[in-house]
Formats: C-alpha cells, sequence, structure tokens
C-alpha cells in the first residue's frame, strides 16, 4: 500500500524548502485569477522556482485552477495550461469542466485533480470524473468518516481529504462586503472591511466569528473554527486515503511548517506500526492546541456528524 502523501498549501516561494524539510510531500500552489482561496498568491516567475525547489527535494506541485471560469477567462486557459506543462506541474486541480476540455486539447498529458469543494460526496461521482480524465478527487468537507472511508474503498481514482485548517461555508461572484452585509448591520457587522487580512463577520446569535475576505473571484466567508483530525487519522489510513491536505489560508509560514510537521510524525508513526500512532495521538494533539491561534478553535468538522436521509 503506498503511504498516504501530506499535501501542504504555501504562502509563498520561500516556504518551499522549510516544508518540504518539516515533511511535506506535495504542495498546492496557484494564483487567485485561475485558483481559489489560494494561502499565497504565486506568479509565473513564482510557479517555475516552486516547482523547480519541490522538484530538487523529490515533492510534487499541483497547481490549482479550480476557479469558476467565465467567457471572458475561457481563452486563456490552453495558454496558462501549456506554461504548466513547460514548467513540469505534476497536476491541475480543476472543478470547471472548461478546464478539462483545454487540458485535454493543449497538454492531454497532464494529470488532473478534480476538486469542485461540495460535490465530491460519493466514490460513483469520483469514478465518473475519473473516467472523463481526472486521477484523483477531493473529497467536500460536508461528508463524514463512514462516508470518506466507503468512498475510498470503491473509488477507482485517488482520494484526497483535508484533515486540517478552516474550510469555506460560502462565496459569492459579487462583492458583498460593501454591499449585502452593510446593509444588514443591525443583524450582523463586519471588522475590518478595507483591510484584506484579519477580516471577521460576526454572528452574535451564534456567538461566531466568520473569516471574510474579497478578491477577484468574489466574497468568501470562511469556517469559525480549524479542522483537526490528528488523532483520528487511523481509519483512513488504513482505509488507504491518498492524499490528506493541510489548508494554511490564512495561517501564518511558520504555524504550516509546524502543524507539517505534527501530522508528518503522524503518519509515520501510523506507517512503522499502527500502536504507536495509537499510543502517541493525544500528544500530538496537545502540540496542535498549544501553537493554535487564540480567535480559531479546533473542531472535527463533519467527521463525525450523522448523515441524514
Amino acid at each position: 500500500m503506498t503511504k498516504t502523501e501530506l499535501l501542504v498549501t504555501p504562502t509563498s516561494v520561500e516556504d518551499i524548502l522549510p516544508l518540504a524539510e518539516a515533511g511535506a510531500d506535495a504542495f498546492v500552489i496557484g494564483e487567485q485569477r485561475y485558483g481559489l482561496r489560494l494561502a499565497g498568491e504565486f506568479s509565473r516567475n513564482d510557479v517555475e522556482k516552486a516547482i523547480e525547489l519541490a522538484h530538487s527535494q523529490g515533492k510534487k506541485v499541483y497547481i490549482a485552477m479550480n476557479a469558476i471560469f467565465h467567457n471572458e477567462k475561457v481563452d486563456e486557459l490552453p495558454d496558462y495550461l501549456r506554461f504548466l506543462s513547460s514548467a513540469n506541474a505534476d497536476a491541475v486541480i480543476f472543478g470547471d469542466p472548461a478546464v478539462l476540455m483545454a487540458a485535454k486539447e493543449a497538454v492531454p498529458e497532464m494529470k488532473l485533480h478534480w476538486s469542485t469543494e461540495t460535490t465530491g460526496t460519493n466514490w460513483y461521482t469520483c469514478d465518473y470524473w475519473g473516467r472523463k480524465g481526472a486521477k484523483r478527487a477531493v473529497l467536500a468537507r460536508e461528508i463524514n468518516m463512514d462516508a470518506i472511508v466507503e468512498i475510498k474503498e470503491n473509488a477507482k481514482v485517488e482520494i484526497e481529504v483535508q484533515v486540517h485548517g478552516m474550510s469555506c461555508m460560502f462565496q459569492s461572484k459579487r462583492s458583498l462586503l460593501g454591499h449585502y452585509f452593510e446593509y444588514q448591520g443591525k443583524v450582523m457587522e463586519i471588522e475590518n472591511r478595507k483591510q484584506q487580512k484579519n477580516m471577521f463577520l460576526h454572528d452574535k446569535e451564534r456567538e461566531n466569528k466568520y473569516p471574510i475576505f474579497e478578491d477577484e473571484n468574489g466574497t468568501h466567508i470562511m469556517s469559525p473554527n480549524d479542522i483537526c483530525i490528528i488523532d483520528e487519522l487511523q481509519d483512513m489510513l488504513e482505509a488507504g486515503v491518498d492524499s490528506f491536505k493541510i489548508d494554511g489560508i490564512l495561517k501564518t509560514p511558520e504555524y504550516i511548517a509546524a502543524v507539517t510537521k505534527i501530522y508528518r510524525e503522524a503518519i509515520d508513526l501510523y506507517d512503522q506500526d499502527p500502536d504507536l500512532y495509537e499510543d502517541k495521538k493525544d500528544e500530538l494533539l496537545a502540540a496542535i492546541e498549544e501553537i493554535q491561534p487564540e480567535n480559531r478553535p479546533l473542531d472535527t468538522g463533519f467527521f463525525f456528524k450523522e448523515t441524514v436521509y
């Protein structure tokens, strides 16, 4: 059985070598013109440098092209894909079928990872896109552990699961910060709206703070807590889930590196002997809790939610 990949989102080219040293096996990078909710902005020059550095360490680089593409951008896709091929990118992450169609014509040899954020919920859908050319399917964050294991046991494509970090709750192509939420100011208020970092949507009824930001792709509202499943990896490791993703959006490089190192230890311990992981998993969780930002509580996301039909 192939060892589970540890996939990490660097904030800049300077993060590549430290994260490789911390134990990352692969990286997700890109630019917001083509990719959604990236931890950092990577120009074409940055992409080339990042791939060169990663490959020098035996690591892989996946390029995010998972935005929704309207007509004005569709004609750009073949050129960007050809650039990624010439830069030796290991795979392209897509959600919009326009990327799949462009890749088939421009770079038919390029490996593709299907990711639509919310619709990767069953093995049949994953394999559908596998038959269309995807090598990997990225599962939705809203499904539980039983569903993840079932998908991995039945799917013919590789399976990727986010195990750490915040997730997106809502996206709109519109610039909502300056419109709807200010209009609804009696219910919710925006903190630091004009800054691109540390902006929060306050929900006083639920006593939650949701990170919120705008970019070229519109408005993004993120989860109030961070997923952390460091002490519950055994079922997915036993099932052979192909990739664990640490999403470092809105986090510091130092935090991402520290979390990467802890997950690397967890995977290595399990690979050596599942009992070693079992004995140390609580200690690993405590190590993450110690470095966790005060305004970002940890939870297990939907991993243990009961499915309601």
